[in-house]
């Protein structure tokens, strides 16, 4: 269940309900998928080959057909990251730059942990994300993603575009890296 942190008072939110209020104020898109539908051997696995992207996606076609009847997408995948990938630090700096996209940033958290830092109404907040966790941070609304001290997230990405997201850089000098 996601958690979220917002960075000017180091509040913490915690509970569905309270969550899903706080990031709906946001405008933030949440919701929750059953991540046992995935089979057993993929659970932690992080170091994926297609065959096993492919089974992930198989096993919650159901749940990313249906958000995407509801907003749009067009098409999906699975990306992977842990410290086996080689180039995960240089992967890690590009995401760690606040940036804006032309469309909503989608990710379904299928195993492992990440956070995403979003520019909220009152400055910006850190949403914890664990298995099972769903959320789409809206078009032109800045952001980033970064891994959690576990260092391994698999996420389903959803996409309006079928080319996928850009990322437009956003200088905010109101960010403060805490």
């Amino acid at each position: 269940m996601a958690t979220i942190r917002i960075r000017n008072t180091g509040e913490w939110i915690e509970g569905d309900a309270a969550v899903r209020s706080y990031l709906t104020e946001n405008d933030v898109y949440y919701d929750h998928w059953d991540v046992e539908q995935i089979p057993a051997r993929l659970h932690n696995q992080f170091d994926l080959t297609d065959d096993d992207k492919n089974d992930i996606l198989a096993a919650m076609k159901n749940d990313i057909e249906n958000l995407s009847a509801q907003r749009g997408y067009v098409k999906w995948d699975i990306i992977s990251l842990s410290d086996s990938n080689p180039n995960l630090e240089e992967l890690l700096k590009k995401f760690e730059q606040v940036h804006t996209h032309s469309e909503d940033e989608v990710r379904a958290i299928t195993a492992g942990s990440g956070i995403f830092v979003i520019k909220g109404k009152d400055g910006y907040f850190d949403v914890r994300l664990t298995p099972g966790d769903v959320i789409s941070v809206p078009e032109g609304n800045p952001h980033f993603f970064t891994l959690t001290e576990e260092r391994k997230v698999v996420a389903v990405r959803l996409f309006i575009d079928p080319a996928g997201w850009v990322a437009q850089p956003y200088d905010d000098p109101a960010f403060q890296k805490a």
